[in-house]
């Protein structure tokens, strides 16, 4: 599921290497949302060198990349088992899908929801200077309220994930981003996450990025800097309407921590501080861990 918009710098070597998987994908979905440069061409070609793969190429939403990437779970066929987000800019290693499927079929949980994600080299746009991203541990619900455990570049999901997707994203109305919203929703009616500390794909850095990835002192700073002026307040309000909006799918104690989730976060100090105790909900590592009560103590959790 690649989802494409004025990509062509970078798009060429992400689908020579989705062509060189060493379990290749039988269907490959691209939804372009309006590009104005050579994306659909760079398309097109590769279609036409291609034609032992099926390519299909769908007209985007236009309405940002959360949505075009709805749009593409929407469009997966019932025929398809699993299914992987690609980001447009990205070189998957090429034992990527082979590593997913492997991981997800010796879960043995055809009828939950699996999202296999994992870790990335983080390059800078020439894919130099190689980083590990940061490891990730024990995802859940109540981690996933408040962070997300991995870049939707790195996640693939099964059918029983693929089918909850299809009917929940109908519901949803507006999302921060894709990945963190499949992350609650999955982990929210009690599904399966597998996270490989093994790097999937090499993570181009550039100034067009979406999101970025959030290595660095740079990016600890930004992330301050998000709490502070409030766009994590923001991001975690889209969130929680989205995830109302699918409440009747989640399991009963995760509606009740999304409901003290709710209150908690618009009430006075005690209560606010409070709130992050009851539900149990936690960011990765130390850092994160303070930043999340510092969010809670200002309000602008």
């Amino acid at each position: 599921m690649l989802a494409t918009y004025n990509g062509a710098a970078n798009l060429q070597e992400q689908l020579d290497s989705i062509a060189s998987q060493s379990i290749k994908p039988d269907l490959v979905l691209i939804s372009d949302d309006g590009s104005k440069d050579k994306t659909q061409d760079l398309v097109k070609a590769f279609m036409s060198t291609h034609p032992d793969m099926e390519i299909s190429l769908l007209e985007g939403p236009c309405k940002g990349a959360a949505r075009n990437f709805l749009h593409l779970v929407c469009e997966v066929p019932d025929w398809i088992d699993f299914a992987a987000f690609s980001d447009q800019d990205d070189v998957w290693l090429n034992d990527k899908t082979e590593r997913s499927l492997r991981a997800i079929e010796r879960a043995s949980e055809p009828d939950t929801p699996i999202l296999f994600c994992g870790r990335t080299w983080v390059c800078d746009e020439n894919l130099d200077d190689k980083k590990l991203s940061q490891l990730r541990q024990d995802p859940s619900f109540k981690h996933a309220l408040v962070q997300n455990i991995a870049g939707g570049n790195t996640m693939t999901i099964n059918r029983a994930a693929i089918d909850l997707l299809q009917v929940s994203c109908r519901e949803a109305r507006k999302l921060v981003i894709h990945d963190w919203w499949a992350y609650q929703i999955i982990t929210g009616v009690g599904g399966t996450v597998l996270y490989d500390p093994e790097p999937l794909l090499l993570y181009r850095q550039h100034a067009d990025n979406v999101i970025g990835a959030n290595n660095g002192l740079l990016a600890r700073i930004r992330r301050m800097r998000y709490i502070w002026k409030g766009r994590f307040r923001y991001w975690n309000t889209l969130n929680i309407k989205a995830l109302n909006a699918s409440a009747h799918r989640l399991t009963s104690e995760n509606r009740e921590i999304l409901r003290i989730f709710e209150e908690g976060r618009n009430g006075g100090l005690l209560k606010r501080i409070g709130m992050v105790h009851r539900t149990g909900i936690r960011r990765q590592g130390l850092e994160g861990k303070i930043a999340l009560y510092v969010a809670a103590i200002l309000r602008k959790l």
